[in-house]
């Protein structure tokens, strides 16, 4: 596996894996929400610069949307939980910048474990995702000198 930069031939494939991330992992979400979240993405992720985790015949298996110091989105294939994708796109993070910010929804258990064991830690919490949604954020933070 290696991290590169994203192109506009992966748009469709980083869809996908946001989708299935999705169904797997936010169960809490409304249909209608869930709906109106994957029309935002399929706008606005053909146009994002994203990290991809991808395997030795280039296909992704994860990806990562960083904007300078804070990681906007990590998303990786359920079907390649728990192989290290999801630390080793952290890792990269945090080569790139150093100390690195990032908000998980409260009901997604299973992220907010992920990041603690890598070090993340909570700095504060919101009522609602950034969108305004009944969704409660954890604002977590790493330093870069944390070991993963």
């Amino acid at each position: 596996m290696h991290i590169r930069n994203s192109n506009t031939t992966d748009t469709e494939r980083a869809i996908d894996i946001w989708r299935d991330a999705v169904d797997a992992t936010h169960h809490f979400l409304t249909p209608e929400h869930r709906s109106e979240i994957e029309h935002e993405v399929q706008s606005f992720l053909p146009n994002a610069p994203i990290w991809l985790a991808v395997d030795e015949s280039d296909q992704a298996l994860g990806f990562m949307l960083l904007d300078g110091d804070h990681i906007e989105a990590l998303f990786i294939d359920p079907a390649h939980h728990g192989k290290g994708i999801g630390k080793a796109l952290i890792a990269y993070a945090v080569h790139l910048q150093g100390d690195i910010t990032t908000d998980v929804n409260e009901q997604n258990t299973q992220a907010v474990g992920f990041y603690q064991r890598l070090g993340f830690k909570v700095t504060g919490t919101s009522p609602q995702d950034s969108q305004g949604r009944p969704y409660p954020l954890i604002h977590l933070h790493r330093a870069k000198d944390v070991p993963l």
